[in-house]
């Protein structure tokens, strides 16, 4: 009888313990916005236009547009092109792009159900993981190309001996375990948490009162720097260095240059507000504007998608020889066997529509 007053005990402990636990988890600190025991402007927040419609739509474009332009452009790199140094970064690239794509329409039911994750505690943590770290790897993977054509643009004839496919490759497992690891904290750490009087379980937006602010916005202060800040910082010094090569060789590839600023631009564009916005609303000194933040965060985390349908047209059909290629292997126009891309990642651009 006494063990089973223990036990009854126990469980009456355990009981009011967790219920008590439960409440914290849903009225402190987060990533965005700042909840309250009072919800109603939190559920205002999430059930705005911006949330139920226009993110969900942002992201419903992307996938509309970014699964089949990637899919083809992996299809063909893999199949109709000759394995070069570049090809092995650039079907890399379609990959990640790609993964970060798959992910995208649980993230579509999500706002689309109101900010309601109706799927499960392992999935919330697999897919925050799997969109983050396949975002990241597609910036490692742009600087490793922007660094590859600049050895081959800048340095063509000392670079020859060591840029090769194993090399390629070697270079795009390293990627994929760096950002696999940066990463892992996401699989790892509790994603989903309910919000008590709306009747919702967020994914990835919101934290138990007891965890440290301080923890995740030295990780993804750390995050960014790595696989963002030092990243982007190797493509602006190797392109800056080939597009004055290229400007230095007069009108025949101006086309090309213009093309080198766009990758940039690009990035800068997609990548750059969510990355400041994501540190901002972890920084303690912003903790009172959090609720503010929220929704330009999640807009511009919606947008830096954007960059994975960019990709495929910056890096592969703006190249008239890519575009032949397509028409070959999905018309069937021709039975030529499979010819070297010889885009300007291997060499300087033979025609005013090679990217350099």
């Amino acid at each position: 009888s006494l063990f089973c007053t223990l036990l009854l005990s126990f469980c009456c402990f355990l009981f009011f313990g967790l219920s008590r636990y439960q409440a914290e988890w849903v009225t402190g600190h987060l990533p965005v916005p700042d909840y309250s025991q009072n919800s109603t402007n939190e559920q205002t927040t999430l059930g705005s236009a911006v949330t139920v419609l226009l993110i969900p739509s942002l992201y419903s474009l992307v996938l509309l547009l970014g699964l089949p332009a990637n899919a083809l452009a992996l299809w063909v790199l893999a199949t109709r092109t000759e394995r070069l140094p570049s090809t092995v970064f650039l079907m890399n690239l379609a990959a990640a792009d790609l993964l970060l794509v798959s992910v995208l329409p649980f993230k579509i039911s999500y706002y689309f159900l109101g900010n309601h994750w109706p799927f499960g505690e392992a999935l919330c943590r697999l897919t925050t993981a799997f969109f983050y770290g396949n975002m990241y790897c597609s910036v490692l993977l742009l600087a490793c190309i922007a660094a590859d054509r600049y050895l081959a643009v800048v340095h063509p004839f000392s670079s020859r001996a060591f840029r090769t496919r194993a090399f390629a490759a070697g270079t795009c497992a390293g990627v994929w375990l760096c950002s696999a690891g940066l990463t892992l904290p996401l699989s790892l750490q509790r994603q989903s948490y309910p919000l008590l009087g709306a009747g919702l379980t967020l994914c990835h937006d919101v934290l138990p009162r007891q965890e440290d602010d301080a923890f995740y916005f030295y990780y993804f202060a750390a995050l960014i720097g790595c696989a963002f800040a030092l990243p982007l910082l190797l493509l602006l010094l190797s392109s800056g260095a080939v597009l004055r090569v290229l400007l230095r060789a007069g009108r025949r590839y101006g086309h090309a240059a213009k093309l080198t600023v766009l990758v940039v631009l690009a990035l800068v564009v997609f990548y750059v507000p969510s990355n400041v916005l994501l540190l901002v609303h972890y920084s303690s000194a912003c903790s009172e504007r959090r609720g503010r933040l929220y929704l330009g965060y999640m807009v511009s985390l919606a947008l830096s998608t954007c960059n994975s349908c960019a990709d495929p047209f910056v890096y592969y059909y703006v190249s008239e020889d890519f575009r032949e290629k397509v028409r070959r292997r999905v018309f069937g126009s021709s039975k030529k066997s499979a010819t070297s891309m010889k885009t300007s990642k291997e060499t300087l651009p033979r025609s005013k529509d090679s990217l350099v």
